[in-house]
């Protein structure tokens, strides 16, 4: 195969991943990105492709590590809460999902921790239908 029929590939396959894991309005990043940076979008194009569709582990277990990674990094809200929906779209259940959060107080801190689950938090009630309680805490409870 050649370089560039690899590269093809890796970006058709990076397009049908982010499919996948996004909601049917979602625009793909590196769209919004193309005017300013089309390098960089092309690069996010490709890796989503060439790593996250890559074989060896399937999309459900990529997208949990992947909010795990998330988590720990902070300050990624817009891009956590889209992996949290991936993961529950590629087969994940809201269990998994936070008990991969709660891992990452272990290694990367509670307030992370926290932050992560806060992001996750309406996420994880719209997939269940409940709605979410703006305002309160991750970890707060009811009443």
């Amino acid at each position: 195969m050649t370089m560039h029929a690899a590269a093809r590939e890796g970006t058709s396959r990076g397009a049908a991943v982010f499919r996948a894991l996004a909601a049917e309005a979602d625009a793909p990043p590196w769209e919004a990105i193309r005017d300013v940076a089309p390098g960089l979008g092309a690069h996010i194009e490709h890796g989503l492709g060439a790593l996250t569709g890559a074989s060896g582990l399937d999309l459900r277990t990529r997208e949990i590590a992947t909010v795990c990674m998330l988590a720990a990094l902070g300050d990624c809200a817009p891009q956590l809460a889209f992996h949290v929906a991936g993961a529950l779209r590629a087969g994940a259940d809201e269990t998994e999902v936070v008990e991969a959060i709660a891992q990452v107080s272990l290694y990367a801190g509670v307030p992370r921790t926290l932050n992560a689950l806060a992001v996750a938090r309406p996420i994880l009630a719209a997939h269940r239908g409940v709605p979410h309680v703006a305002g309160r805490p991750a970890g707060q409870a009811d009443g």
